[in-house]
């Protein structure tokens, strides 16, 4: 009964309370971004979410658009400054996600919605991670966020859509605040921003240069295909 309706009810008066007593910080953060990181204020990208629908994802922008001399974008670590790592440490960025919880897209509480280049390295059981709506944080956020490896926070996503109840939503959003107050497991250690999962599957050699590239191939192509349907 909860997974089936209560989660949904529970995710729009969370979201709209949150966009409502928040909106006066959300102004504030995007009059901030605007002047020490230009315009767009918004950073929005493409993510997979329940059922492997593709949905844009809403945050505040946290990097510089600095490019090199031919035009692609610099590493993030040139790219990020200390305005941006400190809107990322405290996770002011992710308010605007609390849109695409509104709209259905995200819930409170669920597995991170990864990245499409990510999505297309799943395995048949980590992709039952897409079963269910992806949430602005989960069970792998409480239990190591961006510093446990890959495989480790997929079984924590798969180990939560196993008995999804109140009582353990309510835990996880509190854990999530308190985590989130001592700033903990922001970034990957070592690294500005987490490792792609592909990324990392070749760097632990599990998978192939030339599957990587297939793979990163299929992920573009549903971009675009996406791109086309939406005309972006």
């Amino acid at each position: 009964m909860y997974q089936k309706y209560g989660k949904r009810l529970l995710d729009i008066a969370a979201s709209v309370i949150a966009l409502i007593l928040l909106s006066p910080l959300m102004l504030w953060l995007a009059w901030k971004i605007k002047k020490n990181l230009g315009s767009p204020v918004i950073f929005s990208q493409i993510r997979p979410g329940k059922n492997n629908k593709l949905f844009r994802l809403y945050k505040f922008r946290s990097m510089t658009d600095a490019k090199d001399q031919d035009g692609n974008l610099l590493p993030d670590d040139e790219r990020m400054i200390d305005f941006g790592r400190k809107l990322r440490a405290t996770s002011l960025d992710e308010l605007p996600e609390l849109w695409n919880i509104l709209k259905g897209d995200m819930s409170l509480v669920g597995p991170r919605p990864q990245l499409v280049r990510d999505m297309v390295f799943f395995t048949e059981e980590e992709m039952h991670r897409q079963d269910i709506t992806p949430g602005l944080t989960g069970l792998a956020q409480i239990s190591g966020r961006n510093n446990i490896d890959w495989k480790e926070r997929f079984a924590y996503d798969l180990k939560y859509i196993e008995n999804i109840n109140l009582l353990e939503d309510l835990r996880i959003i509190w854990r999530t605040i308190f985590k989130v107050s001592k700033q903990e497991d922001i970034a990957t250690d070592g690294m500005e921003t987490s490792e792609d999962y592909g990324d990392w599957l070749l760097r632990q050699k599990l998978v192939t240069k030339s599957d990587y590239q297939q793979k990163q191939q299929v992920a573009n192509e549903l971009l675009r295909e996406w791109q086309e349907i939406h005309g972006v």
